[in-house]
């Protein structure tokens, strides 16, 4: 004789070996989702932040400040905005570098800076200021680079070029293309000689 068990527990005892079985598979393999949506979306973000680097043996600060400070981990990438760079060196004019953003990439030194950009190193005998849209700054190296339109400004003397590499180490400036410069007297000064015949 075949006895049967009832048909309301048996569908029970099925429902339940499924959910044990699924509850199982989620447990000990989670699912990786697809869409990387979420890799796009910063780890994290610090607003206010400021932060002094102190080269001891050759007496060096590297000042920096930035208002918003956002880091994503799809590429490891770090953007400060607004960012403010003081670097003060012994026997060195203070340089002062601002701009509406920077990237900062781990595993490299190298810091790109974009948005109105300006360089001004604050001596008041011989200011000089740099401005352009996208600065390369390369610190273990002392090297600012530009392949955009800079504007240099020194004293009365206005240069504008496209494209420029800036050794802070040796004070040396490479202007790269279409340069151009005026004097902007200011009036009531006196004109400067000139050798024209």
């Amino acid at each position: 004789m075949i006895h049967r068990l009832p048909p309301g527990p048996a569908v029970l005892l099925i429902i339940l070996i499924l959910l044990t079985f699924l509850l199982n598979q989620t447990i000990q393999q989670p699912r990786i989702r697809e869409d990387n949506g979420l890799n796009n979306n910063p780890d994290y973000i610090i607003e206010n932040l400021s932060g002094v680097e102190v080269v001891h043996d050759k007496a060096i600060r590297h000042i920096f400040s930035a208002d918003v400070m956002t880091h994503f981990p799809e590429g490891d990438i770090t953007y400060l905005e607004p960012v403010d760079f003081l670097i003060i060196q012994p026997d060195k004019p203070v340089t002062r570098i601002n701009a509406d953003r920077a990237e900062l990439t781990a595993g490299k030194n190298d810091i790109y800076l974009k948005g109105d950009v300006v360089i001004s190193r604050e001596e008041e005998a011989d200011k000089i200021t740099m401005s352009t849209q996208f600065l390369h700054l390369i610190p273990d190296a002392d090297i600012a680079k530009t392949d955009q339109p800079v504007t240099i400004a020194r004293m009365n003397t206005i240069v504008n070029a496209v494209g420029m590499e800036l050794n802070n180490r040796t004070g040396r400036i490479e202007l790269k293309s279409r340069v151009k410069a005026r004097d902007d007297k200011k009036p009531g000064s006196a004109d400067r000689p000139s050798n024209k015949k």
